[in-house]
């Protein structure tokens, strides 16, 4: 039986799912899981085959990775502003200490980000690497985040790290 095709199922393959299992599988037959900095360019160099198991509620499904653009693209290896929304130009954004925010003294802190240059939030992973290297914000990625619209104007709700917001 032949592993079926990630690359059919284009941008909606689940890439970055954590229930998602790589399989490295090298020329020489060696066999790892998991993913490193190095697993994109031997898959793209040919040295190695690129699997992945996407777990189901009745039975798991074994991936070809044959589309490796679009696993770098999900990886955040490749920009992609249509999967993340993000210009890659020095954003301009308004932010303030959220309302919500019960212990502005805490580590982490909640704050309501705008965005005046157009661009979009679909990836925070994607926009947390982005404002590290641009104002040196550390922006949680693990919890959750959100998104409001309110008058024409988009207002993302984020943590981030007290001491990182100096501009």
């Amino acid at each position: 039986m032949e592993p079926r095709s990630a690359g059919a199922l284009g941008a909606d393959f689940p890439y970055t799912q954590r229930t998602l299992c790589y399989i490295e599988v090298a020329k020489d037959g060696a066999v790892s899981h998991g993913t490193d900095a190095g697993t994109y360019e031997r898959a793209r160099t040919g040295e190695s085959r690129l699997f992945a198991v996407w777990p189901g509620e009745w039975a798991s499904h074994l991936f070809v990775i044959d589309d490796l653009d679009q696993y770098a693209r999900a990886h955040g290896l490749i920009h992609d502003k249509e999967r993340t929304g993000l210009a890659e130009h020095e954003h301009s954004v308004r932010w303030e200490i959220g309302p919500s925010e019960t212990k502005p003294s805490s580590i982490y802190v909640s704050i309501e980000v705008e965005l005046d240059c157009e661009c979009t939030i679909e990836d925070l992973r994607t926009f947390a690497s982005q404002m590290r290297v641009q104002r040196g914000w550390d922006i949680a990625t693990s919890g959750g985040w959100g998104r409001s619209t309110r008058q024409g104007r988009t207002t993302y709700s984020l943590r981030a790290r007290r001491k990182s917001l100096t501009s």
